[in-house]
Parts: C-alpha cells; sequence; structure tokens
C-alpha cells in the first residue's frame, strides 16, 4: 500500500459515487451500481454513497476534503464492450477527459479541477467504471452485458473500501432496504415499465426534438 494510500484511510469521509444518466441506456451505469450496493449493504461511517447523476458543479460541496472518493461510472476506455478497467489517482481526471461520451463527464472534469484548484481535493480518488455497449438508447435500461457488471463492479468497490480504508459493510437482512434513487425510477421499474417502442421514442423527448426540427 502507498503512502497515499495511508493518508486517505486516516480519517475523513470516503464517498462512493454513482454518475451518470439513467435515461440513456448504459450511461446509467454507475448510478445503478451505487444503488445496488446501498439496497444490499449497510456502510459505516465514514463511508457515504451518492448517486452524483448528471449534477456536475453542483456536487461541489458534496466533494470537498473527502479523505477518499471512488467513482463508479460508464468511461470509454477504448476496450471491448462490458470490459471493467480501474484507474486510481491522477490517472482519473485524464480518463474521464480523454474520451468524453456525454455532458456529465465534460462536467465532472471541471469538478475535479476546481476542487484541486481550492485546495479541496480528495486525498485520493478512484475510478471503476465500464465500457458501454450503446448510450444512445433514450429511455432505456442497462444493455444485458453491462448489467452483467453490476454485481462485479459491486464487489470491486467493497474489495476497494476494505483495501484502502479498512471499512466492510455490514450485509443488509433484506435486500433493497435502503432506497438511494427515487423509487419510480429504481431501477426494477424503471426497466420493466419502459413503454412499448411503436409509444415512446427511442431517440430523445419528443417534444424537444419537434422543437427542433420546427
Amino acid at each position: 500500500m502507498t503512502s497515499d494510500q495511508h493518508e486517505g484511510g486516516a480519517g475523513g469521509r470516503v464517498l462512493v459515487l454513482g454518475i451518470g444518466n439513467i435515461l440513456w441506456a448504459d450511461e446509467g451505469f454507475g448510478v445503478r451500481t451505487v444503488e445496488y450496493l446501498a439496497a444490499r449493504y449497510e456502510f459505516p461511517a465514514p463511508v457515504e454513497l451518492m448517486d452524483g447523476g448528471t449534477q456536475g458543479l453542483y456536487l461541489l460541496p458534496h466533494l470537498e476534503d473527502l479523505a477518499g472518493l471512488v467513482i463508479v461510472d460508464a468511461i470509454d476506455f477504448g476496450l471491448p464492450p462490458a470490459t471493467v478497467h480501474e484507474v486510481h489517482g491522477a490517472d482519473v481526471p485524464a480518463t474521464i477527459g480523454a474520451r468524453k461520451m456525454s455532458l456529465h463527464q465534460t462536467g465532472f472534469q471541471e469538478v475535479l479541477a476546481l476542487l484541486d484548484l481550492r485546495g479541496h481535493a480528495p486525498r485520493r480518488v478512484s475510478l471503476i467504471g465500464v465500457q458501454p455497449v450503446t448510450m444512445k438508447d433514450y429511455g432505456g435500461g442497462l444493455t444485458p452485458a453491462v448489467a452483467a457488471r453490476v454485481e462485479p463492479v459491486a464487489r470491486a468497490v467493497l474489495d476497494l473500501l476494505a483495501r484502502d480504508y479498512g471499512v466492510t459493510p455490514r450485509i443488509r437482512s433484506t435486500p433493497d432496504g435502503e432506497m438511494l434513487v427515487t423509487p419510480a425510477v429504481a431501477r426494477t421499474p424503471y426497466e420493466t415499465g419502459r413503454p412499448d417502442e411503436t409509444i415512446a421514442c427511442r431517440y430523445g423527448d419528443e417534444r424537444v426534438l419537434a422543437r427542433m426540427e420546427g
């Protein structure tokens, strides 16, 4: 273990942050993975879980002076679809910025840069991500290949927390013990309640598309 890892576990908050947009298929991977963790485990202090969505700069107050930040996201690593990959330290912002696949990644790269500029950067940063299959299916859930990576990435997060911060959560007696997201858009109701493509546009919000065409 490096000296930075020891400092990261010395005290202070450790945030596991899922970012992404659940409206666009695999882009919601980070949120769905953190949702999975919250439903199945109780995390002791100093670990917190958060659905960061696409909030960008609005996340700044939540990320200042962290002992550790663990980001979970769908990232273009330039690898085969559904490949899981980890990045740590200074390589994290570079990786997020290298192949931007969506606006939320641009915003989050700025968040990390501002935290560093203001002297409030997390003492340790890690990224555990998956190469998406598609992010162009409006209203779609995770593709089967990426959905199969939720549990392995959740385990990778647990391994990282144990290794770098000495934290082991308690398994909940019943799954879905805590809702990290609004129940209406939790993964199961969201994916199973999707309308048929004959009545629901797969390329965006029809009202917005109509205005753009007009």
